[in-house]
């Protein structure tokens, strides 16, 4: 569907060329470099990231969308739609540069006061679903104005939750945000860091132990409980590889906590790099600001 408001938003938000197609969203490329070659995120499979791993034992890289990247989707936009009125729910500011490359790429524009830029202060699905959010919102208030929708995505943006849980370590060890030592004794011990996007960081909270199908269910509740998820909708996180039989009880743990649906997004290749394969989390709207 299409609004008169358009929105934007990176490849690292998770959110597919057919669901930005349902939303309205136009999606600008962060990307992915795998040694020495550098790829747009969204062109290859995130089971390319894992082969990778695989193969050097290291985690490829990633990097936020250029000042190139904004102009060329930008100037295309505004050159088939000159009076389009355009809002950026970026990728979290705190992470990647690509909220201040947009800054730079509207820097003596025409079109500049035609856009606004709003810090979603989130990553990957929990992004996605912001902008879904918002798309929504737009569709209940078709005559808003950009500075409206500006303030409601701002509202939404701090209410929604996410969190999500690596299978295990070693992707966080390879790309040096936990020491070997950490990672190994996590590893036998079964421990998986519940990491939260806090204010737009990525943060390590509370530790769970065993496998993550028994995990899983104590994770939920507690992330549920925590911010007091509504029960209309939540959506699941997976990373490739995670199996069917842990997906089922994260299914039947909503289920009977009495959520209305669910919704599956696969991490595309930015958080795959973070979470490795087999990662699971959640994101939900918060029934408080």
């Amino acid at each position: 569907m299409m609004h008169k408001i358009i929105l934007a938003a990176e490849t690292g938000s998770d959110i597919t060329p057919e669901l930005a197609a349902q939303l309205g969203v136009v999606l600008v490329p962060m990307h992915v470099s795998l040694g020495s070659e550098t790829l747009d995120d969204g062109t290859f499979p995130p089971e390319d990231v894992c082969a990778y791993y695989d193969r050097t034992g290291k985690v490829p890289t990633t990097s936020g969308s250029t000042p190139y990247d904004f102009e060329k989707v930008y100037d295309t936009l505004f050159q088939e739609h000159p009076d389009a009125q355009v809002l950026y729910l970026a990728y979290s500011a705190v992470t990647t540069c690509s909220y201040h490359s947009c800054e730079l790429a509207l820097e003596d524009k025409p079109y500049q006061e035609n856009i606004r830029l709003v810090d979603t202060k989130h990553v990957s699905v929990g992004q996605c679903a912001v902008v879904a959010a918002v798309s929504q919102w737009l569709d209940d208030h078709p005559d808003a104005t950009l500075d409206e929708a500006a303030a409601a995505a701002e509202v939404i943006s701090c209410r929604m939750q996410m969190c999500f849980i690596p299978r295990n370590l070693d992707y966080l060890r390879a790309g040096g945000r936990v020491s070997n030592a950490v990672a190994l004794v996590g590893n036998l011990l079964h421990l998986h860091p519940c990491i939260e996007i806090i204010e737009g960081k990525l943060i390590a909270g509370k530790k769970y132990r065993g496998s993550m199908i028994k995990l899983l269910p104590n994770l939920i509740r507690d992330f549920v409980e925590k911010h007091d998820l509504q029960k209309e909708h939540v959506y699941f996180i997976h990373s490739p590889y995670l199996e069917e039989d842990v997906k089922a009880v994260a299914e039947k743990t909503v289920t009977d906590m009495g959520f209305d649906s669910f919704t599956w997004v696969k991490t595309g290749c930015v958080i795959t790099c973070h979470g490795g394969p087999g990662a699971f989390g959640i994101v939900g709207l918060s029934g408080t600001v």
